[in-house]
């Protein structure tokens, strides 16, 4: 960010073409790939059963309401608060599957991939984030006199 806020907007449009154009597509065949991957291992996901289920509830709770204390005794608004807590409860869709994949590279893509995307996301976006949106002025009353 440093260095493309050094050059400025006339060099980073000469190289767009490049790096910021194909990006969407390059993503949609990374993200095309990891369901593939995921849906090879599939049956691994059946063997974990509930508690990968659960974990994936359970977590990005406890990390957005960590989050949401972490906002709220920092000053932060309501609003930001609720922000926080569900990007710190929400796992990275994207980059957390592939650091999986290069440090565990024993690990079942069947059920971090699974978890990351057919649990958590779907889990954050229904219950995780609104239930967060609603705890936020309750525990801001509470930590804030």
């Amino acid at each position: 960010m440093v260095i493309g806020t050094v050059c400025g907007l006339q060099k980073v449009e000469s190289v767009a073409p490049f790096f910021i154009t194909p990006f969407k597509g390059v993503l949609c065949l990374f993200l095309l790939e990891l369901g593939i991957v995921a849906a090879r291992r599939l049956k691994d996901m059946s063997n974990a059963g509930w508690r990968v289920i659960t974990l994936g509830c359970l977590l990005p709770l406890v990390h957005g309401i960590a989050g949401l204390i972490g906002g709220v005794l920092s000053g932060m608004s309501v609003g930001g608060s609720a922000v926080l807590g569900a990007m710190v409860g929400s796992a990275s869709y994207i980059a957390a599957p592939a650091a999986v994949r290069i440090a565990l590279p024993s690990a079942s893509p069947g059920i971090y991939l699974t978890m990351a995307l057919g649990i958590t996301f779907p889990f954050n976006l229904a219950i995780g984030i609104p239930l967060l949106i609603s705890l936020a002025p309750w525990i801001q009353s509470i930590l804030t006199p």
